[in-house]
């Protein structure tokens, strides 16, 4: 019943969408005119980041934006290979596989982030006019035939919302163009040093179907070259228990159960292979509206560890279980442009499923409970990790993890004249996110005592179901009160509704009864507060509550979610286990004075605050977070100079981040979401390039000094002091905000020379980023270990025609070991910390034609 009403009740606002749709108007996005824009002068850059065409340069905010040209030129295919020409971006690789990539921007990053149902990204992530943001990691669409990607820096809440706290990136495609039948196919070989070989093929066609129609079909493949090796190794457990003089244990001998990885020894383990295509359908219904659907599929699979183990050697690790992910998504979008009267009108609606599946190396987990409960005889002693018939089996642990990601956005606006003096911009948005969560931890031949009811092999499970929902309505008025001055006021209001249900924990028999003789030990594997003991039984009561209550019928209810054996995260009514909830309503604003003395100079001072909801934790007995808010203070200059041969924009910064969210992993290495302290981020960006006859150059750059203002507590603590027993400061106020370096920059240099009917070129492009913390709690980011600052140059030769180009390129021409991220397996796993590396040094070969 409660599936119905939500069914029947999101049907009704979607119906409501679409009628005030046909009432008012919104923004057309003009392809043509970018198109016209920058045919007509290389050096104007039109951008669409406050929902309407303008030049960037005439944008009041900090904007980098990446066009066709400069995207084919640094040959980007990736989230990370823009990433990293991007200052004001960085990323947390969570295990280095692609498609698990945090985005954060201008420092407001506090780690941990990226779990299954952990917090709401930072950073907002758009494919054209759909957002495509989502828990979990990134969705690294594959870039080719893009118009353009926008890096929006700062607080987009009022025009984009939830997930934009921080910034927002928009991926621009190309669209289908009317007026003639072309295309163009690009191929790529490439070696890796101390790896394997790589390629990609890619092609695109436009094919105008009438006057007032045209297709526009994409696709690609292509395969990362593996660069980490699995090499042979040995794990040994405790075995023999040793005793002191009243027989107690105290330790153990290390004679217990030795294994090696031999099967799986490998060398380039680590491959990736991409496929998957696009296509939009424009139609122009009249002189006015445009329809245009598109279609994108992409299935990333990826192979092996994209970390190596320091200790074991250079891009060496040493994995005991088979790893991989398969990342498979696909999205149908709609666009509507038109006009009433003379309002621009949108409509923007999409749909995206998207399913991930991989297998995980656990063993580190098991070699770490081994040594923290040696003075208890390790695990074999110390756990009941045993068969069917009480012998101690092999610890090891492998997970097989699965989520079933769904996302459907609908967003109907409207824009006033741009001509005009006084503009506004305005809409409705909703947003339907679901999320199916299973974590499946395994031992192997796991006793049934010990095993999830009815899932004999699993010591833990999780199998969880998550929805959030997002509506809002917004709108932002600019007034020209002269010439030169342009005031701007927006605001955006927002409900969210997030619920979370399910099963977390481990098995537990459900005929247990407390101090039973044939029960496990007290402290078997399984006999935890969580799992199957907590569940609901008939009555409403918890499982172990009813046992210690006496009561004769402790049937467990079914589960709400299929997969797992009973519902413990949930809450009981007389309708049956509902979700547990988390909603709230608020608003976000942003403020902003532009002055523009003449057509080549523009300075700005904006105010704009961003937001992101709260949740609940999947591990129910730590409850739920609440939101956090970031406010910025910015002002900022933008300059065309010598006839538009010079560009040159900056922005100083400073930003407030109130009780903001923080992950860290738990009890059980589980991932728990709390609200932590405030912070303080101040910065500043630049942006400068030249355009001269032959010679291009662009650098640019980004300073961010981001500090915690008050003590971060082991426990929750509103007053920050840490006091008490059971807490303690484990980051005190001053410490920097982790992840984000200091100093981050990039620049290119082109020079190009006519011979004949061709242009030859050079290219030297290189990047830099300083050190920074891998954690914020001070002696895990000691033991775990700081990022290292690293620089990398990248070169290219080559040569286009008017219908053909080839390349060679060396990326990372020093071989630098850039450390993206360091990550452990498990809370108590910091005895292996990982280093996800840039990929070593690549040399290649490319060409492409056009036809």
């Amino acid at each position: 019943m409660l599936r119905n009403s939500n069914t029947k009740r999101n049907g009704r606002f979607v119906r409501l969408l679409l009628l005030a749709g046909t009432a008012i108007s919104m923004p057309a996005m003009a392809q043509e005119a970018q198109t016209e824009a920058a045919d007509s002068d290389p050096n104007v850059i039109i951008v669409t980041a406050q929902k309407r065409s303008e030049n960037l340069q005439n944008v009041p905010i900090s904007i980098q934006a990446l066009g066709t040209q400069k995207l084919d030129q640094l040959g980007v295919a990736s989230f990370s290979d823009y990433a990293q020409q991007l200052p004001s971006v960085t990323f947390q690789a969570l295990g280095g596989t692609p498609g698990t990539n945090v985005v954060y921007m201008r420092g407001v990053a506090s780690g941990g982030d990226g779990n299954h149902s952990g917090a709401l990204p930072s950073v907002g992530v758009y494919l054209d006019e759909q957002p495509v943001t989502t828990i979990g990691g990134n969705l690294d669409v594959h870039v080719y035939d893009i118009a353009r990607i926008e890096s929006l820096s700062g607080p987009q809440g009022t025009l984009y919302g939830a997930s934009s706290e921080a910034g927002t990136i928009r991926i621009i495609t190309n669209k289908p163009d009317t007026g003639s039948f072309y295309g163009s196919v690009d191929g790529e070989v490439n070696t890796v040093n101390k790896g394997g070989q790589g390629y990609k093929l890619e092609g695109m066609i436009n094919a105008p179907i009438s006057p007032s129609a045209a297709l526009r079909i994409v696709g690609w493949y292509q395969r990362d070259a593996g660069f980490i090796d699995n090499v042979a190794g040995t794990r040994t457990f405790c075995g023999t228990a040793t005793r002191d003089a009243e027989d107690n244990i105290d330790g153990c001998i290390r004679d217990g159960i030795s294994v090696n990885n031999a099967a799986f020894v490998k060398k380039d383990y680590n491959y990736t292979d991409i496929y998957g295509g696009r296509a939009a359908l424009k139609v122009d219904l009249d002189e006015n509206w445009t329809v245009t659907p598109q279609f994108m599929i992409q299935e990333t699979k990826s192979h092996g560890s994209y970390g190596f183990d320091p200790s074991v050697g250079d891009l060496q690790v040493q994995r005991f279980f088979p790893e991989f992910r398969n990342d498979k998504f696909w999205q149908a979008a709609l666009t509507i442009e038109g006009k009433v009267g003379n309002w621009d009108v949108t409509y923007a609606g999409a749909y995206l499923d998207r399913k991930t599946f991989q297998s995980s190396d656990y063993t580190d987990y098991s070699e770490a409970y081994d040594s923290l409960y040696e003075s208890s005889g390790g695990l074999s002693n110390y756990f009941y990790y045993q068969d069917s018939l009480g012998n101690t089996i092999d610890p090891r642990q492998k997970v097989l993890g699965s989520d079933h990601f769904k996302k459907l956005s609908q967003e109907v606006r409207i824009a006033s004249p741009a001509s005009e003096p006084l503009r506004f911009v305005g809409g409705l948005f909703y947003q339907y996110q679901s999320n199916i969560i299973n974590q499946d931890y395994q031992i192997a031949n796991l006793g049934p005592l010990v095993s999830v009811n009815g899932r004999p092999g699993t010591l833990w499970l999780t199998q969880q179901k998550r929805i959030d929902r997002d509506y809002a309505a917004f709108g932002e008025f600019s007034l020209d009160v002269s010439p030169t001055v342009t005031l701007t006021a927006g605001g955006r209001v927002f409900h969210y509704d997030n619920t979370l249900v399910g099963f977390f924990g481990f098995g537990r028999n459900p005929a247990f009864i407390q101090g039973a003789d044939d029960n496990p030990a007290p402290n078997a594997a399984g006999s935890s507060r969580t799992g199957v003991a907590a569940c609901f039984t008939q009555s409403g009561v918890r499982l172990r509550e009813a046992q210690l209550a006496g009561q004769a019928n402790t049937t467990l209810l079914p589960p709400e979610v299929a997969g797992g054996p009973c519902t413990n995260l949930g809450e009981f009514t007389a309708d049956g286990v509902k979700p547990v909830k988390a909603s709230g309503t608020g608003g976000t604003y942003r403020f902003n004075a532009t002055w523009k003395p003449n057509s080549d100079i523009l300075t700005y001072a904006t105010v704009s605050r961003g937001f992101r909801p709260g949740g609940i934790n999947r591990r129910g007995d730590f409850g739920a977070y609440e939101p956090d808010y970031l406010t910025n203070y910015e002002v900022g200059f933008k300059t065309t100079l010598a006839n538009g041969m010079l560009r040159l924009n900056g922005a100083v910064y400073q930003q407030d981040w109130k009780n903001f969210q923080f992950a860290y992993l738990g009890p059980n290495s589980f991932t728990i979401i709390t609200n932590g302290p405030n912070a303080r981020i101040r910065g500043f960006d630049l942006d400068a390039s030249i355009s001269l006859d032959r010679l291009s150059l662009n650098v640019s750059g980004a300073y961010t000094d981001a500090k915690i203002r008050n003590n971060l507590c082991a426990a929750v603590d509103p007053t920050f002091a840490c006091s008490g027993a059971d807490n303690s400061i484990t980051a005190p106020a001053g410490t920097r905000l982790p992840i984000t370096p200091q100093w981050k920059m990039s620049g290119t240099a082109r020079y190009t020379v006519p011979m004949g009917a061709a242009k030859f070129y050079g290219q030297l492009n290189a990047t830099y980023q300083s050190a920074a913390s891998s954690d914020l709690r001070v002696n895990f980011a000691a033991a775990q270990g700081r990022l290292e600052g690293f620089g990398q140059v990248n070169l290219a030769l080559g040569a286009e025609w008017s219908t053909f180009s080839i390349e060679a390129f060396l990326r990372n021409l020093t071989d630098e070991r850039g450390q993206l991220s360091r990550f452990v397996q498990c809370g108590a796993c910091t005895q292996r910390p990982y280093i996800v590396p840039t990929t070593p040094r690549m040399i290649g070969l490319r060409a492409g034609a056009k036809f």
